[in-house]
């Protein structure tokens, strides 16, 4: 048995949600910083992730696992008891399920084109990719404002890890500054209590390399080299 390893990207990256459900989920975890672009495109770090994107999460058997959706079920599996995920068959394991899926389609795909701008396309592209970009960011604001309603959380009365995952996602708004979320007031209640939320702030403080404090089941920081020479 190892300590799990969730390899994290920055600057902003979706794997924040990621270091959100960890630190809900309580047991012990390591974290490894990786740098986008540069290192998740390395050589070293593709002997872990083929495709160069994180997150990446080593499990406890040593067996790597990426994709925010397939981590999160992970950890959700592991955190049933408090009510972060749920056993599959189950009316609420197919809701979480559905809700993380829009999550990592729609709405994490809609603030695609805006990224893209940023990545030096050829200036008479930009306009067109963030008009675009714009108007896909407010779709899927509307359509989550709707499925929030007002619910606490996204699937009710407690958080799940599909709230650590849109706490990672929602800040792209602010960051690209395409529209106002005091404008969806049921989104604006899920953030403000995410971002009072003390796994937030540690994995704000992680990202910025600043003093943070974990609940708990943090075990401090690993680099992907001493991973690679143990396997």
């Amino acid at each position: 048995m190892t300590t799990p390893t969730l390899f994290y990207g920055v600057p902003s990256g979706c794997s924040f949600g990621s270091i959100v459900a960890l630190e809900w989920l309580g047991q012990p975890y390591r974290l490894s910083r990786i740098e986008m672009p540069e290192v998740v495109t390395s050589d070293a770090y593709r002997q872990i992730n083929p495709v160069g994107e994180t997150p990446t999460l080593m499990d406890a058997q040593g067996n790597f696992l990426s994709e925010s959706m397939a981590i999160l079920n992970h950890i959700g599996a592991l955190g049933i008891e408090r009510k972060l995920g749920f056993a599959q068959g189950t009316r609420d394991f197919d809701r979480l399920n559905q809700q993380l899926a829009y999550l990592n389609t729609s709405y994490f795909g809609a603030f695609a084109p805006l990224w893209h701008a940023l990545e030096g396309v050829d200036e008479s592209d930009r306009p067109a990719l963030v008009r675009y970009g714009t108007e896909q960011v407010r779709h899927v604001h509307q359509e989550l404002e709707a499925m929030l309603g007002e619910r606490p959380w996204l699937l009710g009365e407690h958080r799940t890890v599909a709230d650590a995952y849109v706490s990672g996602i929602a800040r792209w708004s602010k960051y690209h500054k395409v529209l106002n979320v005091e404008d969806f007031p049921n989104l604006q209640r899920l953030y403000n209590q995410l971002e009072a939320d003390p796994a937030v702030r540690f994995a704000h403080a992680i990202e910025r390399q600043a003093p943070a404090q974990s609940a708990g089941g943090f075990r401090g920081h690993v680099t992907l080299e001493e991973v690679l020479a143990q396997r």
